[in-house]
């Protein structure tokens, strides 16, 4: 009796029931809402995860954040709901429940795993999912994924991943089965039987595109549709970014990265002449003569007063330390103990106070301070960009001239991001890397040797260039103090506690420094000692428990430290002056005397008009072109969808920024920062941004 019930009256299975239009519809509308819900659960997780960036943000803003995150997600839904949406025209298409149901769980499952992957890049970069992600693909695979897997708990999120993904798939089964009609077993009847005419769906159908093209949109206004600049309605940067929508924001950095155009390269907005004789009055100094006018737009010949070198000084050893973040060092203020060593270094040079890095990623850093040209919109990834082949005026090509020796001393692989290539390209020839270590004290698997080594390596190195007789200049790279932490087991400095997540990377952080020491303590018993100018530098800092305006300016400071015999009698123990690591070329050959020719983006800081408070240009990695210009105490911040914002800033221990409405000021500093980018962009385009005449010239 039980099978005959199973059969039709012929003694068939019954055939898959037929939609309605109206079962369509309903089918339609809570599959939308399923998506809808599980955007705004993961944006939830995303709080929660990273709830340490709340501070005193009151409820309500994080309800407009929500309400905000709202148009971006229907957008994202809007581009998923089409097939569905589609077969609303025809009869047949309305019966693929299955390939509907398929369709939305691997959409809705790679939404998930888009989400799932923001709550630490988030943690991590203070931004949603962009660019970044991009050229980490296009790096080292092998080097990537063990950075993961070491880094995260990768298993446990591919875990919760699959499980939600089986729940989300039940969900659908779900409403598919709710919208079926019950009474409405398809027979022999004729198919679309059950269904409205033709007219009536196209009508229907029609309804539905007119609404899916307005929420596509994400705005009934005139001009440009939902643009990321929407969500920035509220005081909170965290709360400003949680209304994005990291899926939104991953397509459009890859239709920017791909696309033809290059649309993230900035636009001039001003006539050529009137930027480069802006830019020509920012950089120029009393100690500058322009050459080359009508064909290098701030090409020099630089001659510091004989009063301000360092005559004793013939070499120069540049330190690159990775997240070197001035808000945990304490000679900038910090009073949780991270940085002993590089705090006891200060008292022996120069130190600058206000000191930023060009971007926020290693290299950024690189380019920065050793090409000494910024961080551009469109150029973030320099060194591996066709125009990375160009010359630029940094140490090597200064230098190399002078016919200096050099090393390149770094944990882990030249291959990673062209270094090798790129400075290869600059003049440099010697490269010490991971793979010539010998019996190293500790290796992890990701990156590389650890920062003992690396230094161990750099005196060896620094022993043997001095042995010559010949000057020498260097650049020591570390690296340990970047996910995944990988230290040696037996570290040689206690474990920080009580910061809560940022505990290992403050323990890097504090290893990092412990290394430092060690190299200058034996670096101090060798004769080159006395001869030689070192400069350590941050590459670029990393975020704390809150966003510092929406360039999260905490990412940028870094500590500057200058050290040489004389150099304390000479310009004191601290600098205020502004500057950023494009400064750092111009800087060092100030030190060593004689006529330079370059083209550096940056000043000699020592060096500077009486009441020149210094400024800097700088950019966050990532796709969007958000710009910054610091200026003494204040910072400019301009983006391509938002107004121009200009903040009051206070570093070290009291680390805030607070809005300043100066119209004047606003006007004034957005036309310095659009003429510097727009300058350097045009001679990096044309090959004129190095220190001699290219072939183009």
């Amino acid at each position: 009796m039980a099978i005959q019930d199973a059969l039709s009256p012929a003694g068939k299975p019954p055939r898959r029931r037929q939609p309605t239009l109206k079962s369509h519809l309903a089918y339609l509308l809570l599959c939308t809402l399923a998506l809808m819900l599980l955007q705004s659960g993961l944006r939830l997780a995303l709080l929660i995860y990273n709830r340490d960036q709340i501070g005193t943000t009151p409820a309500a803003t994080f309800f407009e954040a929500f309400g905000n995150g709202l148009r971006f997600d229907a957008k994202v839904t809007v581009y998923v709901m089409v097939p569905v949406l589609l077969a609303t025209l025809f009869a047949y298409t309305m019966r693929w429940r299955g390939v509907f149901r398929f369709w939305l769980t691997a959409a809705a499952s790679a939404v998930l795993l888009l989400g799932v992957m923001e709550l630490d890049f988030y943690r991590e970069f203070h931004q949603r999912l962009n660019g970044l992600v991009f050229q980490y693909m296009k790096e080292d695979p092998k080097t990537v994924l063990s950075m993961i897997w070491y880094g995260y708990p990768v298993a446990r999120y591919l875990l919760a991943w699959a499980l939600v993904t089986w729940l989300l798939s039940l969900v659908f089964k779900g409403i598919d089965r709710l919208t079926l009609r019950r009474d409405a077993l398809a027979t022999e009847a004729p198919a679309g039987h059950h269904v409205a005419p033709w007219y009536g769906r196209v009508v229907v159908f029609l309804v539905l595109l007119c609404v899916a093209v307005v929420v596509a949109r994400g705005t009934l206004r005139q001009g440009p549709p939902l643009r990321w600049g929407d969500a920035f309605t509220t005081d909170s940067i965290f709360a400003n970014q949680l209304g994005l929508n990291g899926t939104l924001s991953l397509v459009e950095a890859y239709r920017t990265a791909t696309g033809e155009d290059r649309a993230n390269i900035w636009k001039a907005t001003l006539p050529q002449q009137e930027a480069t004789a802006q830019v020509r009055q920012m950089l120029l100094t009393p100690n500058d003569r322009l050459i080359d006018t009508d064909s290098a737009a701030v090409r020099r010949v630089f001659t510091p007063p004989v009063e301000n070198t360092l005559p004793g000084i013939k070499n120069v050893v540049v330190i690159l330390l990775e997240s070197f973040a001035g808000h945990s060092v304490g000679a900038l203020g910090s009073d949780a103990g991270i940085t002993p060593y590089f705090d006891a270094l200060a008292k022996q040079g120069l130190l600058f106070d206000r000191f930023f890095s060009n971007g926020t990623h290693t290299h950024q850093g690189m380019f920065a301070t050793m090409g000494c040209f910024p961080n551009l919109p469109g150029f973030e990834y320099l060194m591996q960009t066709p125009e990375g082949s160009h010359k630029l005026s940094g140490l090597p090509a200064q230098l190399s001239a002078r016919q200096y020796h050099d090393v390149y001393v770094y944990n882990g692989d030249f291959a990673w991001d062209n270094q090798s290539g790129f400075f290869a390209n600059q003049g440099m020839t010697t490269f010490i890397g991971r793979n010539d270590f010998v019996n190293p004290v500790f290796s992890d698997p990701t990156w590389g040797v650890s920062d003992q080594d690396m230094f161990t390596r750099g005196n060896e190195e620094l022993d043997k260039l001095s042995a010559t007789g010949k000057p020498f200049y260097a650049l020591l790279q570390s690296l340990s103090n970047h996910v995944p932490y990988a230290l040696p087991p037996q570290l040689p400095v206690e474990r920080v506690t009580g910061h809560g997540n940022f505990d290992e990377h403050l323990t890097a952080m504090r290893y990092s420094d412990w290394a430092l020491g060690q190299f200058f303590e034996r670096a101090k018993k060798s004769p080159y000692y006395k001869d030689t100018l070192f400069v350590i530098v941050g590459d670029h800092g990393f975020g704390i428990n809150y966003q510092v305006t929406e360039l999260d300016l905490a990412r940028f400071n870094v500590p500057m430290l200058m050290i040489a015999p004389g150099i304390q009698e000479k310009f004191g123990a601290v600098s205020h002056t502004v500057g950023t690591q494009v400064d750092i070329v111009p800087t060092i050959m100030g030190r060593l005397g004689g006529p330079t020719q370059h083209q550096c983006w940056g000043r000699d800081l020592l060096n500077l008009p009486a009441g020149d408070a210094g400024f800097g240009v700088i950019k966050p990695s990532g796709s969007e072109q958000t710009v910054g210009i610091v200026r003494g105490d204040r910072l400019l911040i301009e983006s391509k969808e938002l107004d121009p914002r200009l903040y009051h800033y206070t570093l070290g221990r009291h680390f805030e920024a607070e809005r300043v409405d100066d119209p004047a000021s606003i006007e004034q500093g957005r036309k310095l920062l659009e003429s510097y980018i727009q300058t350097a962009t045009k001679s990096l385009l044309d090959n004129t941004a190095g220190a001699q005449q290219s072939p183009r010239e």
